[in-house]
């Protein structure tokens, strides 16, 4: 399963430029993902709003999830052809116009209208940076850089977290509008951040037109055991992350433990700066030790703490689970970035790692129905079917990080 290694170095910028690449991918990523989240924290106004059930609105996060992949396909085709670059920027305009839009919504068809189209833009921006940074910054800092990257997706859940406490005041529309604000990290790409070196490099020697004409199922054929690789790879880390974040805060610690609202806003804070740390952390580690062990280490740390995860009736013991699974499986994400991109084929380097992400994502859409599944079936509640779901997946993980450490081709 192994792909082309990445090369190149600081290029012309030096490493002001890196930080500027790494600082701008990481801001684009957490304000896409604060986007999201802002939906799934107001569903129940926005229902009011439109004066239909929850269960009307719950198909807003729906639809995002499924166009996603569509999104990954299309802008990471432009960015292949046109550059990582205007494609990130245009990404950033689109989804940030789509959030204020749906502020606006007149009706609630209008507003899953523009929950689909979103959709597009999320899933499009994940592999346009994942590309722009891994070809951007030299070969000693892809770990770290990988893991500021992913760690954009918890700091994009706890900015939406404090954006959630302006609702008395701004109102669920307000916090739409809000979040158009993301432009602004359009802007700063635009002002500070060059394309990336390796595609002009690629385009000067006239490879990628040749590639372009190809298209991208001749390269799918070409590669098509790493593609079902990457994406189930991809669809067992999509269900360790939604198994453990889904319904774990709402329906978990809020219904079945009767946890207090401010217990669980303190248990979700703590356990997303966990994510972040382990991001950071793996992603370093990775650098020293290869993607796929750090990976490996980190899900396997995983397995042991599911019991302390959801067995206490303590909060504090909770709390601890929490921090110390997320801390683990956010760090076997925080590799994912620079994993995928090594792995992946030259020519389609903005395609293959967002469109794998978002594939697998696409598969474990159904983690919420199976978790609830198994919790009706068995009649015990969600801590087994919490456990299962993500200890199956964290298994999957480790199994095929290590089936492939030996063909896996990482720069160190």
């Amino acid at each position: 399963m192994d792909g082309p290694a990445i090369t190149g170095g600081l290029g012309d910028g030096g490493i002001a430029t890196a930080r500027h690449v790494v600082a701008a991918s990481l801001l684009a990523w957490m304000l896409d993902a604060c986007d999201f989240f802002i939906v799934l924290f107001t569903l129940d106004d926005v229902a009011r709003s439109f004066h239909v059930s929850l269960e009307s609105v719950l198909l807003a996060p729906t639809l995002t999830l499924l166009t996603r992949p569509i999104g990954a396909f299309i802008c990471g085709r432009a960015a292949d052809r046109y550059g990582r670059k205007p494609v990130m920027i245009t990404t950033i305009m689109v989804y940030s116009l789509i959030e204020v839009m749906s502020a606006f919504a007149p009706t609630l068809a209008t507003f899953l209208c523009l929950r689909a189209l979103f959709g597009i833009a999320l899933g499009g921006e994940w592999g346009v940076g994942t590309s722009l940074i891994m070809e951007s910054v030299p070969a000693s800092w892809r770990g770290m850089a990988s893991g500021i990257l992913q760690a954009g997706y918890p700091a994009g859940y706890l900015l939406a977290s404090l954006a959630f406490l302006l609702l008395p005041v701004m109102g669920w529309r307000g916090l739409f509008v809000l979040g158009g604000g993301a432009l602004f990290s359009a802007l700063y790409i635009w002002a500070r951040v060059p394309e990336s070196p390796q595609w002009l490099a690629r385009q000067r020697a006239g490879h990628a037109d040749a590639t372009q004409a190809e298209g991208l199922w001749p390269v799918i054929r070409g590669h098509f055991a790493l593609c079902v690789f990457a994406v189930t790879l991809m669809a067992a880390f999509n269900f360790m992350s939604h198994g453990s974040q889904d319904l774990y805060p709402k329906i978990f610690l809020g219904l079945e433990r009767g946890l207090p609202h401010p217990s669980i806003t303190l248990i979700v804070v703590l356990y997303n700066i966990a994510a972040i740390a382990g991001g950071m952390f793996f992603g370093i580690l990775s650098q020293r030790i290869g993607r796929q062990y750090s990976i490996a280490l980190a899900v396997a740390l995983t397995l042991p703490l599911l019991a302390l995860w959801t067995l206490p009736q303590s909060v504090a013991w909770l709390t601890v689970g929490a921090v110390c699974i997320q801390f683990c499986i956010q760090g076997a994400w925080g590799v994912v970035p620079a994993y995928l991109s090594e792995l992946s084929p030259p020519s389609v380097r903005a395609t293959f790692p967002g469109l794998a992400y978002q594939c697998g994502n696409l598969i474990a859409a159904s983690n919420a129905l199976l978790q609830t599944g198994i919790a009706s079936f068995l009649g015990t509640g969600l801590a087994p079917a919490l456990m299962f779901t993500v200890g199956g997946g964290a298994l999957v993980v480790l199994v095929l990080t290590l089936l492939n450490a030996r063909r896996h081709r990482a720069v160190m």
